[in-house]
């Protein structure tokens, strides 16, 4: 390629706004496919809450999947703001890694969808909006929320630091899939689904008082995450960043 050659728009770098309206709509569908598919599984199976929590999980796992395989060539799908401050801090000794700038334009796009999210599943169920009353913050629940968001960071960044971002999707959403059972918190692992998700007093609804403490839980595992992916993959592969039009969740 030559200097006068275009550069193909899989690898062109990315306007900042396109990359936000990204974060903004994915973190919302993500919100809607959770929360909505928890209203349906409410409805559809209301005796069962095992088959509620596998229809729920279904949901999500497919929807996440497409999410990050359809927005991730933007923005690098994060939708998350755990995964957006851990990028940061993996990259920050590269020139093309994720700029520190960035972060709080991301965090607000992840947090607003979130929100836009939980209110259009709650308007297509016709449920109203109010906020949860959903007590989730016990000492099993928020130990479940540092182990559900640890592993979500070391499976996202041993992926990236090995160069096997092709796999992210499919991954990733195996692994909340199976962390919607295997974590006492049906793992939110997401500070911004989890502001969501206060705003719909269903079934996946988490009330507001519960939030600031998960959320708190969420940062503690990101921590970890992020210390075992250093520790395991001391010298990753070359970060493949969201400007560079590379998925990495």
């Amino acid at each position: 390629m030559t200097h006068t050659d275009p550069v193909p728009d899989s690898v062109a770098p990315r306007p900042l706004a396109r990359r936000l309206l990204a974060e903004f709509l994915g973190s919302a569908l993500l919100v809607t496919v959770v929360v909505g598919s928890g209203i349906a599984a409410a409805q559809l199976s209301p005796d069962d809450t095992g088959i509620q929590l596998l229809e729920n999980s279904t949901a999500t796992v497919l929807g996440l999947a497409i999410l990050i395989l359809m927005l991730g060539p933007v923005s690098g799908a994060h939708f998350n703001p755990v995964v957006t401050i851990a990028d940061w801090f993996l990259s920050r000794g590269d020139p093309q890694g994720f700029s520190a700038g960035h972060i709080a334009p991301y965090l607000v796009a992840q947090t607003a969808g979130a929100v836009g999210g939980s209110l259009l599943a709650n308007a297509m169920f016709d449920v109203g909006t109010t906020f949860s009353d959903h007590q989730r913050a016990s000492s099993g629940h928020l130990l479940g929320e540092v182990v559900a968001t640890a592993g979500l960071v070391l499976l996202i960044f041993s992926l990236v630091r090995t160069d096997r971002t092709v796999v992210v999707a499919p991954a990733v959403g195996a692994y909340i899939g199976a962390a919607y059972w295997f974590t006492s918190s049906t793992s939110f692992a997401n500070p911004a689904v989890s502001i969501g998700r206060m705003f719909s007093d269903t079934f996946a609804g988490i009330a507001p008082s519960s939030v600031p403490a998960f959320v708190v839980a969420q940062v503690v595992g990101a921590a970890i995450g992020v210390g075992l992916a250093l520790a395991l993959y001391p010298s990753g592969a070359a970060m493949p960043h969201t400007h560079q039009g590379e998925s990495h969740v």
